[in-house]
């Protein structure tokens, strides 16, 4: 008999501070000064799919480097006492700060600047023996086979941004320990060398059971090998004040969703929405959405292809999620918490 899972979902990643300047029309310009009235930060990354995931009520585990400097710490509390995520496979390393990222808002989008180190411990290392779960959120890229081929439970992988822009397709051979895979647009154009979504979603297909391509504002694709499912949903009409780590929230949304088991369109419709609902907030973990606010959601608006939320959504749900401050000056860990 199989023994039971440890937690619902494991993650490893980076994390960062994130720090959010929205209200913006553009981006400065050499020689000028901007002031915006908008502004927010907390814990971003890795962050933004485990807070992601807490808040939909599913036990979370991640393994991630803090720096011990005050956003080390201001991370650090947060995720394990504000959104109960174990952090037993995470460490803490004194004189190496957090790297730290400032996303300007703008034009439906944002733009990042980052600044930091690599962490003392490589994150595969840091994770160590994970713990059982039922799912596994890992990032694929030149030093992640080992991780990835040893994950637990559906493996749903994820890729970034490749800087050197090779766009390397051998790193697509790890999507054979995976179940799914969840790039962007333009990452599944460059690493399957086609010219249309529809083309890297068949590529993707074949390599992996469930494919997922997001593209923005042209909404989502996706095929599930499994059931033999296809499935194209279209983006919500929401008032966008920050774009930072909504695709983190959609992918947390859609594990979630697959996690319960529910048919391909409704994952993604349910995945759009928690990113839809985080784009109203600034930055991405504290942005993301609890029960409550689906709730809140579905009651207001009632639209027919969300009439399966009808049957999921919880009796009751726990109070609203508490969004990123503008400053860390208010509160401490002594007062009982950030705020």
């Amino acid at each position: 008999m199989a023994a039971e899972p440890d937690v619902d979902v494991f993650l490893s990643g980076l994390l960062f501070f994130d720090l959010v300047f929205t209200g913006l029309e553009g981006p400065p310009t050499p020689g000028t000064e901007i002031w915006t009235g908008g502004m927010g930060s907390g814990p971003g990354g890795i962050a933004n799919f485990a807070v992601a995931l807490s808040r939909l009520g599913l036990r979370t585990s991640l393994a991630a480097a803090f720096g011990t400097d005050v956003y080390g710490r201001y991370c650090w509390d947060v995720l394990s006492r504000q959104e109960n995520i174990d952090l037993s496979h995470s460490r803490q390393f004194p004189e190496w700060h957090s790297p730290v990222t400032v996303s300007l808002a703008y034009a439906g989008d944002r733009a990042l600047i980052t600044h930091g180190h690599a962490p003392p411990v490589p994150v595969a290392e840091l994770a160590g023996s994970p713990p059982r779960s039922r799912a596994t959120v890992a990032h694929i890229g030149p030093d992640t086979a080992d991780s990835v081929r040893a994950a637990s439970g559906l493996v749903f992988a994820d890729v970034g941004w490749d800087p050197s822009e090779e766009w390397r397709p051998d790193l697509l051979d790890q999507l054979s320990y995976c179940h799914a895979f969840l790039p962007n647009e333009i990452e599944a154009l460059r690493y399957t060398r086609t010219d249309t979504a529809e083309a890297a979603l068949s590529a993707l297909a074949d390599l992996v059971p469930v494919a997922v391509i997001t593209r923005g504002r042209d909404g989502v694709l996706a095929i599930d090998n499994t059931t033999g499912e296809h499935a194209e949903v279209g983006v919500l009409d929401v008032e966008v004040l920050d774009a930072t780590g909504a695709g983190d929230v959609f992918g947390a949304g859609f594990v979630a969703a697959t996690l319960a088991e529910w048919p391909l369109a409704d994952r993604l419709r349910f995945a759009t929405l928690t990113a839809s609902l985080s784009l109203q907030h600034f930055g991405g973990a504290l942005a993301a959405p609890g029960w409550a606010e689906i709730v809140q959601w579905h009651e207001k608006h009632r639209l027919p292809e969300y009439g399966f939320l009808e049957d999921v959504l919880p009796a009751e749900a726990a109070p609203g999620a508490l969004r990123g401050p503008v400053t860390l000056g208010f509160g401490s860990e002594a007062e009982g918490g950030w705020r």
